[in-house]
């Protein structure tokens, strides 16, 4: 019984090798040859021809997407932006006593937003760059306290036609820089205020 059970694995044993041995000896130059041959690799299923036509297509889409994404990325910008240039020449025009008519709105809006859309798209395409960092840093420190002296010291027209588009330079700058000097840029703004002893409240 026992011999039996030997028998039996030493004959398993023997035709796994010979199986092994047989699909070794063939040559990897044969093998080739015979699939050749055969046209295996000639004949595509139309679901392979489709699933290479969907790679090639998310190809082309993943070429196209960067400048997508970054129209997307300018636009979420660019229309809070803009409309923030109009709100602060409402409000202008309000503290003022003054109503703003349709024609001075629609004027700030068609010279101001192709600006704002220009400055939004290469500044927030290189917002990582240190240089852009820094230009954005001096831009909110300019901006900032030209806007504090604007509101203290200029006459009426100098403030309605220059506080718009300063504050929305100040709060884009704000926002486009990192954390530290953004918070730095507002203490520059605050300690020119304190410095000057202007007031920011009316």
């Amino acid at each position: 019984m026992g011999n039996n059970r030997k028998e039996r694995r030493a004959k398993q044993q023997a035709t796994g090798s010979s199986s092994k041995s047989s699909a070794i000896d063939i040559p990897e130059d044969e093998q080739w040859r015979i699939i050749n041959q055969s046209g295996i690799l000639k004949q595509i299923s139309p679901e392979d021809k489709k699933k290479n036509n969907v790679e090639d297509e998310s190809d082309e889409d993943s070429e196209i997407s960067p400048l997508a994404d970054e129209i997307f990325r300018a636009l979420y910008l660019i229309i809070p932006m803009s409309f923030m240039l109009l709100l602060m020449e409402i409000l202008v025009h309000y503290q003022y006593g003054r109503r703003p008519d349709y024609d001075t709105l629609r004027d700030r809006l068609v010279s101001g937003v192709p600006i704002i859309a220009f400055f939004v798209f290469y500044s927030n395409r290189y917002k990582s760059d240190r240089r852009v960092q820094i230009a954005l840093f001096w831009l909110s420190c300019i901006c900032g306290t030209r806007l504090v002296w604007l509101l203290n010291r200029g006459n009426w027209l100098t403030v309605m036609k220059q506080s718009p588009p300063i504050a929305t330079a100040w709060i884009y700058a704000v926002v486009q820089l990192d954390l530290g000097p953004a918070v730095l840029s507002l203490m520059v703004a605050a300690g020119f205020t304190w410095y000057k002893g202007y007031k920011i409240t009316f």
